[in-house]
């Protein structure tokens, strides 16, 4: 009797969370944008902890692991690569959201400052599973704060004000769309996309039931939002505002236990 394969790819789905070598300055503001070839970051079993370093604001940011944000003026920001040391963390943030080959890069901690096409940012927190960006300027928090014109989403980039907000209406939303605190999503690993009503789909890129890892893309308005790659079995994942425990790797599906109200 022949074992069943313990790995399954989803065609076109796996999301490889890319790392540019040759990051730019610790400070945040400093260094030039990379040539050379991209790297994968280290996996979620090489990362030591802590879980978080830093302080969330309530309006903050959060921009998810592997994934990207579009911020007001028409820029974006990448969580491109994560450090942890047993004591502290550090980031990699890369310019723009969506990946392109020789983008500038930033190695962030918490406190750093960046500055993405003009506008100015202090990192609050850098988790395992996200960073959380503290606008500087009023006006940037407030065109990220501003209600949508319709909480109906379009599909596609139009539906960018959903995806990409701190408005506490469309968080309310996106969270009343998953199953309650202390309850599983579970996330088919047959290719299939799950949606949820402020634009985000969830896919399961790949199952690996020998070495009990998983990964997981979020996609929102055409921009990949985040991509969890070789996530275990008791990690922290986050999708729109939403935390999740990663509670069982099946050879059929992915389940997350909500772990935030």
């Amino acid at each position: 009797m022949h074992r069943p394969v313990s790995r399954y790819h989803v065609a076109g789905s796996v999301l490889a969370v890319l790392v540019l070598a040759g990051c730019g300055s610790s400070a945040g503001e400093g260094g030039g944008g990379s040539t050379t070839a991209p790297e994968t970051t280290r996996t979620a079993a090489e990362d030591r902890g802590p879980v978080c370093a830093g302080e969330a604001p309530q309006d903050g940011v959060h921009v998810l692991r592997g994934g990207g944000f579009l911020l007001p003026g028409g820029g974006g920001v990448q969580y491109a690569g994560a450090r942890a040391d047993g004591t502290t963390r550090e980031a990699v943030l890369r310019d723009g959201a969506r990946y392109e080959a020789g983008r500038r890069e930033w190695t962030v901690r918490p406190g750093s400052r960046v500055t993405v096409s003009g506008r100015a940012y202090t990192v609050r927190q850098i988790c395992s599973y996200r960073v959380v960006l503290e606008p500087r300027a009023a006006g940037d928090k407030a065109a990220l704060a501003a209600p949508p014109e319709s909480m109906e989403p379009e599909g596609g980039a139009g539906d960018a004000p959903l995806c990409f907000t701190t408005d506490r209406g469309v968080r309310a939303s996106a969270a009343a769309g998953f199953p309650a605190k202390g309850e599983e999503l579970s996330l088919l690993g047959n290719g299939g996309v799950q949606r949820f009503p402020t634009g985000l789909s969830l896919t399961v890129s790949y199952l690996d039931t020998d070495a009990g890892t998983a990964g997981i893309a979020g996609n929102c308005a055409a921009v990949t939002v985040a991509a969890y790659e070789d996530v275990r079995v008791g990690d922290p994942v986050e999708f729109a505002g939403v935390l999740f425990e990663v509670s069982a790797i099946t050879e059929q599906s992915v389940r997350l236990t909500r772990t935030s109200a």
